[in-house]
C-alpha cells in the first residue's frame, strides 16, 4: 500500500528519526522487515495462537506503532507472515505434483511434504489459519484464494495426463481432493496417537482413490 509523501519525521526506535510517512511500508527497510519477522515467528512458535502483538514488538525490540507502521497494520503483519510461510509450502506441492514419476509417488510424497510443514510448524499453522484468518478478512481471502488455485492447478494437472475427462469433473475432483486433505490434516493434528507414516499412506490411498473414482 501506497501512502503519498510528506516531508515529516517522527522518532523511530531508540529515538533516531523514523523513516518518512510517506514512502511505501514495505519498501522502507527489507532488512528491518525481515528481522521483525523473524522475532514474530520465534514469539509465535514459543506462545502459539495467544501470541500477542506487543510480545512480537518487544521481541523485535520496538514498541507496537512500529511495528504496525513497517506493515501497515496488524492485518498487513498477518498477511506478510502468510506469504513467508504458505508460498514455499505451495511451491514445494507444486513442486511434488510436477514431477515425471507414477502419480501415486507424487500423491505421496505431496500429502506428506503438507503434513510434514503443519506438524513441524504446529503453532504458526494455528496462529495463520485460525488466529490470523478469524481477525483479517484479506488475510482469510488470500489463503483461501491460494488453496482454491492449487485446485485448479490440480484440475488442469489431471486433465493434461488424461486421468480424468472433463473439466468440470476435473475441477470437481481436484478441489474435493485439495479439502480432503486439509481437512483430514486438521484432524490428524488432533490426533497425536496416529503416526505420520500411517496417515500418509492412507490419505494417499484416499487421494488415488478419488481421482480414480472420478474417471469412470
Amino acid at each position: 500500500m501506497a501512502f503519498e509523501n510528506t516531508q515529516q519525521t517522527v522518532p523511530g526506535e531508540n529515538g533516531a528519526p523514523a523513516p518518512r510517512r510517506g514512502r511505501n511500508v514495505r519498501g522502507r527497510d527489507p532488512q528491518r522487515r525481515k528481522a521483525i519477522l523473524d522475532a514474530a515467528d520465534r514469539v509465535i512458535q514459543r506462545e502459539g495462537h495467544d501470541a500477542s502483538m506487543l510480545a512480537i514488538a518487544t521481541e523485535a525490540g520496538i514498541s507496537k506503532p512500529i511495528l504496525y507502521r513497517h506493515f501497515g497494520d496488524k492485518g498487513g503483519l498477518y498477511q506478510a507472515l502468510a506469504r513467508r510461510h504458505v508460498d514455499p509450502l505451495i511451491e514445494r506441492i507444486r513442486a511434488e505434483l510436477h514431477q515425471h514419476t507414477d502419480f501415486e509417488i507424487r500423491a505421496r510424497a505431496t500429502v506428506g511434504a503438507y503434513l510434514s510443514m503443519i506438524s513441524q510448524n504446529l503453532n504458526l499453522y494455528r496462529f495463520l489459519m485460525d488466529r490470523a484468518t478469524s481477525e483479517d478478512v484479506r488475510t482469510r481471502s488470500d489463503l483461501g484464494l491460494m488453496v482454491r488455485r492449487l485446485g485448479e492447478e490440480l484440475a488442469d494437472l489431471l486433465l493434461i495426463e488424461n486421468r480424468i475427462h472433463g473439466r468440470l469433473r476435473a475441477q470437481i475432483a481436484a478441489h474435493a481432493v485439495v479439502g480432503m486433505v486439509q481437512a483430514a490434516g486438521e484432524w490428524w493434528l488432533e490426533h497425536p496417537e496416529v503416526g505420520e507414516d500411517e496417515i500418509i499412506e492412507d490419505l494417499t490411498a484416499a487421494v488415488v482413490g478419488a481421482i480414480r473414482g472420478s474417471s469412470k
